[in-house]
């Protein structure tokens, strides 16, 4: 298998990147000498290049497989229509302080109708709206695993998701909405195939929003949130309206206390797994009876809100706490929960 990167030096520097940026005239006359070179590629990541050069790689290409396109814009995605078998696909259309193009739902609809192979698609910096991530779905009936980054969708976008009928990962990264004014509850469908939902360095402060995010993703069975910011009881109990999770992943949740977190695990009839790191509000000493008893029936438990958590020690015998604590030593001596052993050395 090919792998090949043409356009630029990634740099964490702004006015770096634009001087090692080439220009677009010379990244297609690089793809047409590759493309007729070489025939067999699966994967490419390209930094500006045109419609024109996009053609040409997708003509001789064939087989590829993997595209990575960054500072894309509607026009550069006319060219992608020939990639036939297309299977993975990255866009980037805006990067702060890096540089600025637009993906819109013109594009988003000439994607959907010439890649309809795609498994795995990531949208960051984009722009679009319902009827883009409609089309997307309608049309890519394969997709499986879609990432949304940073983006740009219009009021109302997240109710389209319920068209990506076989989706079975849905992952947020640093957005700073979700959709500010969605669909009401009545109107909005599920993605039945859903099985993992991510959310990492989200703003997650509108319980209207998370709600219907919540509503559309009520089948999944893996949740993982991960630096999110407003992540606070009143949010992260709308969850309890998934009733088949069975992996919870809390790191950096800092608001969510212990009484949230045990009243929405514990509805949770299939909850098999569960990973704490980082999350301060969760107190060892606030752990009831029921919660411990959940606890001791987990296949996996990792435990560390924070450095202080007396869990740990509390296989050499150390009290948790008054409510919980007899529950908790007891289950370590009997089970030892598959802890990490770099909790053993806090």
């Amino acid at each position: 298998m090919f792998s090949v990167q043409i356009g630029s030096h990634f740099s964490p520097d702004a006015q770096a990147f634009q001087a090692h940026l080439l220009p677009p005239e010379v990244i297609d006359r690089g793809l047409q000498e590759l493309a007729n070179g070489c025939p067999n590629l699966r994967k490419v990541a390209l930094v500006g290049a045109t419609e024109l050069g996009l053609l040409s790689l997708a003509e001789e290409c064939s087989t590829l497989q993997d595209l990575e396109l960054h500072k894309c814009n509607d026009n550069v995605l006319r060219g992608i229509a020939a990639c036939e078998n297309l299977q993975v696909l990255k866009l980037v259309g805006n990067v702060n302080g890096f540089y600025s193009s637009t993906v819109s739902d013109l594009g988003l609809t000439i994607l959907a109708q010439g890649c309809k192979r795609l498994v795995k698609l990531e949208l960051s910096g984009c722009k679009g709206s319902f009827d883009g991530i409609k089309a997307i779905g309608q049309c890519c009936q394969m997709l499986e695993e879609l990432s949304i980054c940073d983006h740009r969708m219009e009021n109302g976008w997240l109710g389209a998701l319920s068209y990506c009928e076989n989706l079975k990962t849905l992952k947020f990264v640093s957005c700073k909405k979700i959709d500010s004014s969605p669909e009401p509850d009545e109107y909005l469908g599920i993605c039945p195939a859903l099985e993992r939902l991510h959310l990492h360095k989200c703003q997650l402060r509108d319980k209207k929003t998370v709600k219907a995010l919540f509503i559309l993703c009520e089948a999944v069975r893996e949740i993982v949130f991960q630096d999110c910011w407003g992540l606070e009881n009143d949010v992260f109990s709308l969850a309890s309206i998934c009733r088949r999770v069975n992996f919870l992943s809390l790191e950096g949740c800092s608001l969510l206390t212990t009484n949230c977190l045990e009243s929405v695990i514990l509805s949770w009839k299939e909850i098999e797994s569960l990973r704490v790191v980082g999350c301060k509000s969760l107190k060892d000493g606030e752990i009831s009876p029921a919660l411990s008893s959940l606890f001791s029936m987990l296949k996996e438990l990792k435990w560390r809100p924070d450095t202080k958590s007396l869990l740990a020690s509390s296989v050499a015998g150390t009290n948790i706490g008054k409510r919980g604590g007899r529950f908790i030593k007891r289950i370590l001596d009997h089970k030892l929960l598959h802890f990490d052993q770099s909790l053993l050395h806090i």
